[in-house]
């Protein structure tokens, strides 16, 4: 598995209707308020993200979103692993372990789930469904450039 096995499978995410996307866009605010308290609270934070990299992390919640948003509106797969390979590997070099993206996303299902309506929620989890399963391959391929990845295959 590799870039390519990457973009083919966010290809086949379903479209997301007009109706979640606004709501997600409206919730935005209430969304990062959520990520950023249950984060926070957790005991092993430091461990997660290294030190002094609170701010570092809320600014990455708020990004996220509006990122997730644009991605939403207009599917991307290349944007959205390019992306995706870029954060991770951003952030791994500020200190942020991939079990801070382990728990971030599956954090973000959880609130989704209580702030979303049903019908929204449904429609965006598989969008969120897609990197939570991927998170290895995108720590490993973020750790390697595109021309080592190519000689590997």
């Amino acid at each position: 598995m590799n870039y390519e096995y990457l973009n083919t499978t966010a290809k086949k995410l379903p479209p997301v209707g007009n109706n979640a996307i606004s709501e997600y866009h409206i919730k935005l605010e209430s969304l990062v308020a959520a990520i950023n308290m249950h984060m926070t609270s957790l005991e092993n934070l430091q461990e997660l993200i290294g030190k002094n990299n609170v701010a570092m992390m809320k600014n990455n919640h708020a990004n996220h979103m509006l990122f997730i948003h644009s991605i939403l509106k207009y599917p991307n797969s290349e944007v959205l692993v390019d992306t995706l390979l870029w954060v991770f590997k951003t952030y791994r070099s500020h200190g942020f372990s991939v079990n801070y993206w382990v728990e971030q996303i599956n954090a973000w299902q959880d609130i989704l789930k209580v702030q979303l309506s049903e019908e929204a929620y449904n429609q965006i989890l598989p969008l969120y469904k897609w990197i939570q399963e991927n998170i290895p391959l995108l720590e490993k391929l973020s750790t390697i450039n595109k021309e080592e990845e190519n000689s590997l295959q």
